[in-house]
C-alpha cells in the first residue's frame, strides 16, 4: 500500500469509508490510525466509538472489537459518544490528532431508534436533523484528520417495514452529506479499497 497522504491540498484529510459488514471499513481506519501514529510520539489518534452494549451478543461484539483494536493499534484511545458525536469531534481534534469515528450507522440507529436505556437518558429537545448539523460542521472545523466509518446498506432487497425503510433512506442522505464534506471518499469490498473521491 502507498504511503497515506493525511492532508489533501493544504487541508487535513476528512476520509468517509463506507462498504457492507465485514467489509474491511474498520481495519482500514485502523491501519491509517497505526500510520499516523508511526510518524513521531508527537502524534496521537482516538476512536470515538458510537455502539452500545444493549444486549448480551453486542457486549460480546463490543469486546470482541476493544481487544482486536488494542492488540493491532495499542496507542489508539477510545472515546464512548453514542449520541454527541459533534461534540466529541470538537473536544478531541487537533492539529496532530487523528480521529476515527466508528461508525455513523450505531450513530444514527442510536437517535432514530435508540435502544430503551439511551432514550430514557437523553432530554427530548434534541433531535436527528440539528444533531446532524452539528456532525457535519464539527467535521469541517476539526483541525486534524477525520476518518469516519459507515455501512452502505442500500444495495440490497428493500425492507418490507416503513420504519426499516425510513432507517435506509436516512443512512443514505447521511452518507452523501457526510461525502460532501469529506475530502476523500473510498467504498471497502472484500477489505480491499476503492477509491471514489
Amino acid at each position: 500500500m502507498a504511503e497515506p497522504s493525511f492532508s489533501v491540498n493544504g487541508a487535513a484529510l476528512k476520509l468517509l469509508l463506507l462498504g457492507g459488514q465485514k467489509s474491511g471499513k474498520s481495519r482500514q481506519a485502523e491501519l491509517l490510525a497505526r500510520q499516523w501514529l508511526q510518524q513521531g510520539a508527537g502524534y496521537t489518534a482516538s476512536l470515538i466509538a458510537t455502539g452500545t452494549a444493549y444486549d448480551d451478543e453486542m457486549k460480546a461484539r463490543i469486546a470482541r472489537h476493544q481487544s482486536d483494536r488494542a492488540a493491532r493499534v495499542p496507542q489508539l484511545a477510545t472515546v464512548e459518544a453514542p449520541r454527541d458525536v459533534a461534540q466529541a469531534i470538537a473536544a478531541c481534534s487537533g492539529p496532530q490528532h487523528l480521529l476515527i469515528i466508528d461508525c455513523l450507522t450505531l450513530w444514527l440507529t442510536n437517535w432514530l431508534m435508540p435502544a430503551p436505556e439511551l432514550e430514557k437518558n437523553q432530554a427530548s429537545t434534541h433531535n436527528w436533523q440539528a444533531q446532524q448539523a452539528l456532525f457535519l460542521g464539527a467535521i469541517e472545523r476539526a483541525p486534524g484528520p477525520v476518518i469516519l466509518v459507515s455501512n452502505e446498506i442500500g444495495l440490497g432487497v428493500i425492507p418490507m417495514g416503513r420504519e426499516v425503510r425510513a432507517f435506509v433512506d436516512a443512512l443514505g442522505v447521511l452518507n452523501q452529506q457526510t461525502a460532501a464534506v469529506c475530502n476523500r471518499v473510498t467504498l471497502m469490498a472484500a477489505g480491499l479499497p476503492l477509491h471514489m473521491k
